[in-house]
């Protein structure tokens, strides 16, 4: 099992359920500084987070509830957003609770510190990695990179084909992988299309002739842009009955990899927004030096180089 994951993927792992159950496993844990998770049940009025261990309550203190809180560098929304989601934590010691009983002692603060000092400060610009969608924003997709680390996918390096909003491609807590597009100062920026596969890998799943199901993600004087995947789409005659969002149906007339098109008419449109459809990736480990989407008989050349 990789260590340091998104939150949310070792709360029901054994060594976690048996923790919350059993304070000798608690005790064993501490000792060895394993990384546990549970649900975080409440935040007080001093925004300690009070954590549902099953058979009692633990408490994670202010300031240890994550990087930046003691320093000033993160707000406390950071912990409130947590209230009714998986946090992780090791154990740092037991105190006296209410009636006498002991009560774990935890620290978020520091799993994190471990997952930055042992894994995210390791990596390099196309190194792969799994992440957790954590919330999303006009400019892009804030994902968990492990143990509640943070970092961002820019709406541009979510997919070739053009969103209006992240919200198009992705849902909160959806599992996904990315890639490292940048580090400047400890800040991890990620990317996400060059893992849905080139023009030629996504084209090879059509034929001319067939009529396939897409999404208009805009309409232009010359035409309407419909995506047949997340890094493919192809151009139908304007139609004015055709809406950005829409679902639709397309008849594929052509498909010309010297000029990395794909030629459609537009069947029909209808409906609005529907949730985002499961994507297909066509790598999910490992590291990638230089990415070229374009085919080898068109003369333009789109590529991502993570060496630069």
């Amino acid at each position: 099992m990789r260590e340091f994951q998104p939150e949310g993927q070792r709360l029901e792992k054994a060594e976690s359920r048996a923790a919350r159950y059993s304070f000798e496993r608690l005790r064993e844990a501490a000792e060895k500084g394993e990384i546990l998770e549970a649900r975080a049940a409440l935040c007080d009025s001093a925004h300690n987070l009070i954590v549902d261990m099953g058979g009692t309550t633990g408490i994670i203190p202010r300031e240890e509830c994550a990087v930046g809180i003691a320093e000033g560098t993160v707000r406390d929304i950071a912990i409130l957003s947590r209230v009714n989601k998986p946090v992780c934590f090791v154990v740092t010691g037991f105190e006296e609770g209410r009636g006498g009983a002991l009560r774990p002692v935890l620290s978020r603060r520091k799993a994190q510190e471990r997952c930055i000092r042992e894994s995210l400060s390791k990596l390099r610009p196309g190194d792969i990695l799994p992440a957790r969608v954590t919330h999303l924003e006009q400019f892009g997709a804030f994902v968990d990179i492990g143990c509640g680390v943070v970092s961002l996918i820019p709406i541009d390096a979510i997919s070739v084909s053009r969103i209006s909003h992240p919200r198009d491609r992705f849902r909160v807590g959806q599992d996904i992988f990315a890639v490292v597009r940048s580090i400047e100062g400890g800040r991890i920026t990620l990317s996400h299309r060059e893992l849905l596969g080139t023009w030629a890998e996504n084209a090879a799943l059509f034929e001319p002739g067939q009529t396939v199901s897409g999404i208009v993600r805009s309409v232009e004087e010359y035409g309407v842009f419909v995506e047949l995947t997340p890094n493919l789409a192809g151009l139908a005659e304007r139609r004015e009955w055709a809406v950005p969002g829409q679902q639709a149906s397309v008849y594929i007339k052509n498909i010309l990899p010297d000029r990395m098109k794909i030629k459609l008419i537009l069947i029909d449109s209808f409906g609005g927004w529907s949730p985002p459809k499961p994507l297909r990736y066509y790598q999910t480990a490992g590291h990638i030096d230089r990415w070229v989407y374009s085919t080898p008989e068109s003369g333009k050349v789109v590529e991502t180089d993570f060496q630069l």
